[in-house]
């Protein structure tokens, strides 16, 4: 499919500029998209240009029509289909996509390839670095700033599906593979067995758990039957999407003898494996989203799916209001230190630099990721974790309680004693360097020996890493009201989380696999931020002070926070002119 010509000409602005003029308004939000962010995307149009080939097969739709559709997806909270019938017949749709009024729209299906064509180019990014360049050159948004950063997850499009589910589902899935390839006089001769089985049977969840269990064992047989069977075949048929998919489920699910041999004479030894790894694959129609929990007791959630690291600017005076800078999306099973790193590349990447403060929660802070942003000019703002626990100690005195100088080598105990030793250890194949603190005889007489050392041990050993002063440092200074006054910038980004899967439904994937999850969250934090961005410019436009808003200021104030969220008018209303 090739480019199609771009034309501005004959647009709904310009053929019917006296009736837009009546029907919307400088203030209205299909208006303000069509002034602010249609350029934005029609200067893009290089860029997207690079997805199609030039003077290849007919005309496709207009790449800047389309990438403005999926940003108004998010906005509005459509899908494709609904997407396509607003594009055709919302007057506000056509005039903030700069179409003619006579525009007949394009199929549903067209999303779906053109979101494909972003993904193969590298262009899920597109929007969002375009309008983090408008906003930074309008001012609101600084190349370094102080920001705050946090994680949430988000649930996979696929049903949570048990270790016998999975295992059938993907036999099933690669059965159907093999169906549309394998000439019929070649399938092996429990061909239809296994179909009928898998492919054209469904599972009765309502039978004892020992013929499940029964099932379970028969489902690994019949996979281990079909992948031996294959061996020999080409790599056409031995190595199939479906197929390779199958041979992963099939090693994380069973295990077989200690020989390892995959063959017939190994399905009496076949077992079902009982404790599962978080990276195994937790459905065949997604196996990219992986299953985690965080928590404990009450408070423990679990999920499967994907994870998400959003930043955003913390909002000065100046700028009246907070935007996203940059949203990373995780395997499930990743940590957020991880994520720490993930987002400043991805900053860099979009034009910014290190911010001068980050404000995260204590999953973020280590020892090694504060020494790393002080040597890098910024700051790692956040509370540090406190050191692990060790059973059989009802009152422990931790590593917090001993005073540690690890330039001087020496480390005081609560009690007042120094240190008698210190080693320094280093690991042969990471290099990681730790230093192992002992207090020898000072522990034998010492009245806190049963709250310090364990039984176990004849005295007190610490190890600690190379950068630990600064850790200790850190847990010291969070116990200070200036410190935790400071950590009050962190909480907005719960609220951030709350608008994002809300009004934009950041919680649920709406497409399945990796890549397609990240290109939705990057659309969800464009969204977002051409949202606030028109908030800004309408409290700018009617001043800062809410009582000098008239009303027909604030009936278009509230009639563009409830396009965006839903629940806002009312609220408006009642609390302005209750």
């Amino acid at each position: 499919m090739s480019l199609p010509r771009f034309d501005v000409q004959g647009s709904l602005f310009e053929s019917l500029g006296s009736i837009a003029a009546d029907l919307f308004d400088h203030k209205d939000k299909y208006k303000l998209f069509a002034t602010k962010v249609w350029p934005l995307l029609a200067s893009r149009r290089e860029e997207l240009a690079k997805c199609y080939e030039p003077e290849n097969g007919r005309p496709g739709i207009e790449p800047v029509v389309l990438l403005g559709v999926l940003i108004f997806q998010f906005l509005e909270r459509v899908p494709d289909r609904q997407a396509a019938e607003l594009v055709k017949y919302h007057l506000g749709w056509k005039l903030a996509l700069n179409l003619k009024l006579g525009d007949d729209g394009f199929h549903p299906s067209t999303l779906v390839h053109f979101r494909q064509r972003l993904l193969e180019r590298g262009k899920s990014e597109l929007a969002l670095r375009a309008v983090l360049e408008a906003l930074e050159k309008e001012g609101f948004v600084a190349k370094r700033s102080k920001q705050r950063l946090d994680s949430t997850h988000i649930l996979a499009a696929v049903a949570r599906l048990s270790a016998l589910e999975c295992v059938r589902e993907t036999l099933a899935l690669a059965l159907e593979e093999l169906e549309k390839n394998l000439p019929e006089d070649r399938r092996p001769p429990f061909w239809e067995q296994h179909w009928e089985r898998y492919v054209e049977s469904k599972l009765d969840y309502k039978i004892a758990q020992e013929s499940l269990q029964t099932k379970l064992r028969q489902a690994g047989t019949d996979c281990l039957l079909l992948l031996d069977w294959l061996e020999p075949l080409g790599s056409e048929f031995r190595d199939a999407k479906r197929v390779a998919l199958l041979r992963e489920v099939f090693s994380q699910q069973y295990e077989l003898d200690q020989s390892g041999k995959t063959s017939t004479s190994s399905v009496e030894s076949l077992e079902p494996v009982k404790v599962h790894g978080s990276r195994r694959v937790q459905s065949p129609h997604d196996p990219e989203a992986q299953w985690c929990a965080k928590g404990e007791g009450k408070q423990k959630k679990d999920w499967v799916g994907y994870k998400v690291q959003v930043a955003e600017t913390v909002a000065c005076p100046e700028a009246k209001s907070s935007f996203i800078t940059s949203v990373v999306t995780q395997r499930a099973a990743e940590s957020d230190e991880a994520g720490l790193t993930a987002t400043l590349q991805k900053q860099e990447g979009l034009g910014l630099e290190k911010p001068t403060e980050l404000y995260v929660d204590g999953a973020y802070v280590s020892a090694e990721a504060i020494h790393e942003a002080k040597e890098a000019g910024w700051q790692l703002m956040g509370p540090a974790q406190p050191s692990a626990a060790r059973p059989g100690l009802e009152k422990e005195y931790r590593i917090e309680a001993f005073d540690i100088h690890i330039s001087e080598r020496k480390a005081l105990c609560p009690a007042g004693k120094q240190s008698a030793f210190c080693s320094k250890l280093t690991e042969q194949k990471s290099g990681k360097v730790t230093y192992r603190f002992e207090f020898g005889s000072h522990c034998h007489d010492c009245p806190h020996r049963v709250a310090c050392v364990p039984r176990t041990q004849a005295h007190r050993i610490i190890l600690v890493g190379a950068h630990h002063e600064v850790l200790q440092q850190r847990r010291r200074e969070q116990q200070t009201p200036e410190f935790q006054l400071l950590m009050h910038q962190r909480s907005a980004i719960e609220g951030t989380f709350s608008e994002l899967v809300r009004a934009h439904g950041l919680r649920r994937a709406r497409y399945k696999g990796y890549a397609k999850v990240d290109l939705q969250n990057q659309l969800i934090a464009a969204a977002c931020n051409i949202k606030r961005w028109f908030r800004t410019l309408l409290g700018t436009a009617f001043g800062a002070q809410k009582e000098d808003l008239s009303l027909s200021d604030a009936c278009a104030l509230g009639v563009l926070a409830g396009f965006f969220v839903p629940i806002a008018p009312w609220r408006f209303f009642q609390s302005r002119y209750a």
